[in-house]
């Protein structure tokens, strides 16, 4: 029996690292999930241990190769972004993978924006809400004003999907996926990195920008596989749709955090739309993407559980409720106006991305595309565009094969079966 050949995703989240192989019409074929406990930085707060991921990819691509019923094609690799690996002249990671999360210096903030424009100004220019360690570009400025000694032996630094690709090919890039997503260093209006970037030199240690789409050998001259560059997270599952529909839409991700990802709106930011957490980043073919988020999956979960304390029921009551549903009560009464809270705060965000643009649909997915009262209230609210809840298996990973399709994949186009659609009229879903 001849062996499948497949592409092996690394697809690295905060908590779970997972690895899958699609086979040429991107069926998983094979999948696995590890968890590695955080470690601590020099100021004792918790970030990714870096060593163990590093170990983990080498150790899973070579048990990979040693898989007589796969042939392995080519590998790529998506993670969250924000978070930068530093490798001096020797390859070596010389610093911890600093955790976005972790607070920034007021002193050292008040010397950035004095220096370079206020808030508003940079966050305008650059696409990027002010977000302090969130801002990956203002970690570089802190490592070059904080540990002078550390950013003299940094050679390159990696946003991490870049850096999962380096271990294999041993070659260092720059994404615009990564670059371009609320890390403050890219300024949109000119296409090239801000005029502060250049001015701290920061240029120095930021590796040429290669195409999302990329391929290079890998390190081993006697392996016979492509690497991709490394995606975003959140550009990468977007690709899925962008590969399977040419009608503008946007997509709703919800999860925790629900994204809504237009990119079919090409206009400048405003500074309100900036206030309130909207920004631009840039999609796997170099165009700008509008996206907000909402803390909803948080909120829901938080309201379930008070809901169901109040009432002495099981939250697991309110998982399948149905919009027309027969069920009574003060809880259910509850809940109904919890859903309805959520999706005027989800059509608030959502609106932030429409902005006028030529959109008629909006395609949800995770978490919330699976609750009908969700969904048929979101329906309602967007009476002139069709909604849908959409489902795939493993989005991020997905997109991350998408994008290196025309290297590896033998199959002239892409299979148009990818997405399953459920659409929502506000009354009923229909396949």
């Amino acid at each position: 029996m001849n062996p499948i050949p497949v592409i092996a995703v690394f697809d690295v989240g905060k908590t779970n690292k997972k690895l899958f192989l699609f086979d040429e019409s991107y069926n998983i074929v094979f999948e696995r999930s590890a968890r590695f406990n955080e470690i601590v930085d020099e100021d004792g707060f918790a970030c990714e241990n870096l060593d163990a991921l590093k170990k983990s990819v080498l150790d899973s691509l070579n048990e990979v190769k040693r898989l007589k019923e796969f042939r392995l094609e080519a590998v790529n690799f998506s993670a969250y972004g924000a978070s930068f690996v530093y490798l001096d002249k020797d390859g070596e990671a010389i610093a911890p993978l600093y955790n976005y999360l972790k607070p920034y210096p007021e002193k050292l903030k008040k010397q950035f924006y004095n220096t370079y424009g206020d808030e508003a100004k940079i966050a305008f220019e650059t696409a990027s809400p002010a977000l302090e360690s969130l801002n990956s570009g203002l970690q570089l400025y802190r490592i070059k004003y904080e540990q002078p000694e550390l950013f003299k032996r940094i050679k390159y630094a990696l946003h991490l999907p870049q850096y999962l690709s380096y271990l294999v090919s041993g070659r260092a890039f720059s994404d615009c996926t990564s670059i371009g997503c609320h890390t403050a260093l890219w300024d949109f209006e000119k296409n090239d990195y801000h005029n502060w970037v250049k001015q701290e030199g920061l240029t120095n240690i930021l590796a040429p920008i290669a195409p999302s789409n990329g391929v290079v050998e890998p390190a081993i001259e006697t392996e016979h596989y492509q690497v991709g560059m490394g995606l975003h997270d959140s550009s990468a599952a977007l690709i899925p749709y962008l590969a399977s529909f040419n009608m503008p839409f946007v997509l709703l991700s919800t999860g925790t955090w629900s994204i809504s990802l237009n990119p079919f709106n090409q206009s400048p930011l405003t500074a309100a739309e900036l206030e309130k957490d909207c920004l631009n980043y840039i999609q796997y073919k170099g165009k700008p993407v509008r996206a907000s988020r909402l803390f909803s999956g948080h909120e829901y979960d938080v309201g379930i559980k008070a809901i169901a304390e109040k009432y002495g029921e099981d939250v697991i009551k309110y998982r399948n409720i149905s919009y027309d549903t027969d069920l009574e009560g003060d809880d259910i009464t509850a809940y109904f106006e919890l859903m309805n809270n959520l999706v005027a705060k989800q059509k608030e965000a959502t609106d932030l991305v429409l902005n006028n643009s030529p959109v008629k649909r909006i395609f949800v997915d995770g978490g919330f595309s699976k609750n009908a009262v969700f969904m048929n209230l979101l329906a309602k609210a967007y009476p002139d565009v069709e909604v849908y809840a959409a489902s795939m298996a493993q989005a991020t990973a997905l997109g991350t094969a998408l994008a290196m399709h025309y290297a590896w994949n033998t199959k002239p186009s892409i299979p148009g079966d990818l997405i399953n659609l459920k659409y929502y009229s506000g009354l009923n879903a229909f396949e």
